[in-house]
């Protein structure tokens, strides 16, 4: 019987560094299972992507304002999704806000011109995001979808499955910091551990410290974090972040991070982005959800319910 080992495999996906980290014993189905798996990924990328011209979202967003679209099960599925995220948050995870960026320039350091970000905030909605069967329509012209809030998430998800599709049983996907625990570590040595995820601490670069929050242990399931570091630009000591208020089109500012574990990544994905929105309300939401957290306040104070530091 072959011995067991540790194969890491890097990548690029999704304007992100990902990777894919095994413990097995057939080192060629493996690398098979890994290459499977990247290609998951990447097709789910070129689907979704709204950088992409011939991706379904962009077909839906150029017939905004016109006629319904023919989509697949897959993304019937994604809006079905979208559309109870939107719900359950009370309208504030929207998947037709992602317009907004284009009165937000990051790079330039400057604020958005009022009357451009009115005018786009009329568009959002996804209370016009009309859906019958495998049909969807944008009532509104000038809308846009956009799967940015959990397409990542969900490719991490897809990559698991392909994994264990092909046997695999002890790994952790990583795309950009989304996790997927696909069971504990599988080493001999290390059998029944958990993987170990490095959370980075909001505030890292000020610091001049040590870069990481907290060490969380995760044996199955999924990971995500959202914070105000990702994007953002100061003006006048003010930070400004890409998490926007679809009700306002302007950045959430309560939290510098949130990560939640929860049964997959595409939901941990989704609850952070929520929880990002809530504000002040966020931690009573997450603890009515029923899952585990960490969260760093505007101030820096950092809460936490079932997710303990590795470290510790």
């Amino acid at each position: 019987m072959s011995r067991w080992r540790s194969l890491r495999f890097e990548f690029s996906a999704m304007a992100s560094p990902c990777s894919l980290q095994m413990d097995g014993q057939d080192e060629q189905g493996m690398r098979t299972a890994a290459a499977a798996a990247i290609a998951e990924v990447h097709r789910i990328e070129a689907k979704y992507s709204r950088y992409t011209e011939d991706s379904i979202i962009s077909r839906i967003n150029r017939a905004a304002g016109q006629d319904a679209v023919d989509v697949d099960a897959e993304t019937a599925e994604l809006l079905g999704f979208a559309d109870s995220l939107w719900t359950l948050s009370g309208g504030l995870f929207d998947i037709s806000s992602g317009v907004l960026r284009r009165a937000w320039d990051f790079k330039a350091g400057k604020l958005p011109a009022v009357d451009a970000l009115q005018a786009l905030l009329a568009t959002v909605g996804s209370q016009h995001v009309q859906r019958q069967g495998h049909q969807v329509r944008l009532a509104l012209p000038g809308m846009e979808l956009d799967f940015g809030g959990f397409g990542k998430e969900y490719a991490a998800d897809r990559a698991a499955a392909v994994l264990l599709q092909h046997g695999i049983h002890h790994a952790l996907v990583n795309l950009g910091g989304d996790i997927h625990a696909l069971g504990e570590r599988g080493l001999p040595e290390l059998q029944g551990a958990p993987w170990s995820v490095h959370i980075q601490h909001p505030r890292a670069d000020a610091s001049g410290g040590d870069t990481t929050l907290a060490v969380l242990p995760l044996a199955r399931g999924g990971l995500a974090t959202s914070g105000d570091y990702e994007r953002f630009l100061m003006v006048d000591g003010v930070r400004y972040c890409h998490v926007l208020d679809p009700r306002t089109g302007w950045p959430v500012a309560h939290w510098q991070s949130v990560t939640v574990l929860a049964a997959n990544t595409t939901t941990a994905g989704a609850l952070t982005t929520i929880a990002m929105l809530k504000g002040v309300d966020a931690i009573a939401w997450l603890q009515a959800q029923g899952v585990r957290y960490l969260a760093v306040q505007h101030d820096g104070q950092v809460l936490s319910q079932g997710a303990s530091d590795a470290r510790s």
